[in-house]
């Protein structure tokens, strides 16, 4: 298997990010205002945004190839991404994804900011949502 190298994705390159999203038929967009990063080995193969927001960090656009899947990439995208945060990080995501991102030390229903709670309010009128959060460490 080659080697997979995280890292963040500098700005001239985040067209790809979006490329990689639209060839997997995924809805979900690189964020101008965030974190790009990224799992790649030729190509991407994973990819999230971290998004500045009051009081800490939104995480959004997780998604692995399916190709590549169950081999560890979203978790080492995760802990990359977060490694060296000073505030908490955040994420929305369908309740059977729950028990994923717990294993990634992330809790159920966490403290938020005013701003984040209307936010899932509004996402979960039209989807089941969940909220999940990671304190940063030490």
């Amino acid at each position: 298997m080659p080697d997979t190298q995280y890292t963040l994705l500098a700005e001239p390159l985040w067209p790809l990010m979006n490329k990689f999203y639209r060839a997997h038929q995924s809805s979900m967009k690189a964020v101008r205002d965030a974190q790009l990063w990224v799992a790649r080995r030729d190509e991407i193969i994973g990819a999230l945004c971290l998004r500045p927001v009051s009081g800490g960090h939104w995480l959004t656009g997780l998604f692995v190839d399916p190709a590549c899947r169950e081999q560890g990439i979203a978790a080492t995208l995760i802990a990359e991404a977060v490694k060296g945060l000073e505030q908490p990080v955040w994420l929305f995501c369908h309740p059977d994804l729950r028990e994923f991102y717990e294993r990634r030390g992330f809790t159920f229903d966490p403290a938020m900011p005013y701003a984040m709670v209307e936010r899932l309010s509004r996402y979960a009128r039209s989807k089941p949502m969940i909220a999940m959060g990671l304190e940063p460490v030490g």
